[in-house]
């Protein structure tokens, strides 16, 4: 059966964990030490869908990746910027998932009347890199030894997608809720990126 890109649930958090945890507990890609617990990241899921889309890739039921967006900052002039994540399964990275993930994630964030995208990378990774620049990501800093973890400072390098969605004066960003309840457009954002799953 071949793979779909759906509106994450919380019934998801258990498979979204099975991705997560061992890139929190083994790397520092994530800076958290300690991984979420199901109810947490339940927690988490339900609070982002209120104002952020947050997706999966979901073959057969099983969760092969996930990708989301959160506030950028809470400051209100920064209301039009996000940060995006990405994470996909161990054996199926590499294999377009994430391209697919980010483009539909791409096409609902316009939607929304969002700006700019914003990805936070530990250095060195090589592959998430080659993801964000592969898809429009321009670099634009690096916070040197920002954060500590596995008994190392970590650099975090700061890519910027512009979307296409610039307006002299924009209005607020539409909550994910509120277009999911009233635009018929999102089913189509959604599945933006499907066609690029060969799996």
């Amino acid at each position: 059966m071949t793979a779909t890109i759906r509106v994450a649930t919380p019934q998801d958090a258990a498979a979204i964990l099975d991705i997560y945890a061992p890139i929190v507990r083994e790397t520092a890609i994530s800076f958290e030490l300690d991984p979420p617990t199901v109810p947490q990241m339940q927690q988490r899921i339900e609070e982002t869908l209120l104002q952020w889309p947050w997706l999966v890739c979901d073959r057969q039921a099983e969760v092969l990746g996930y990708v989301y967006a959160t506030r950028h900052r809470a400051r209100a002039a920064y209301q039009w910027s996000v940060d995006v994540s990405v994470y996909i399964q161990a054996g199926m990275r590499r294999t377009g998932i994430g391209r697919a993930l980010y483009t539909s994630l791409f096409e609902l964030l316009a939607l929304q009347q969002f700006h700019n995208c914003y990805a936070g990378i530990t250095l060195p990774n090589p592959g998430s890199v080659g993801l964000h620049e592969a898809l429009g990501f321009e670099p634009v800093g690096v916070y040197r030894r920002v954060g500590y973890k596995l008994a190392s400072w970590h650099d975090v390098g700061w890519w910027q997608l512009v979307l296409p969605t610039e307006q002299s004066s924009p209005s607020p960003p539409i909550a994910f809720t509120t277009l999911v309840a009233h635009s018929d457009r999102w089913e189509i954002a959604l599945q933006a990126g499907a066609h690029l799953l060969q799996i």
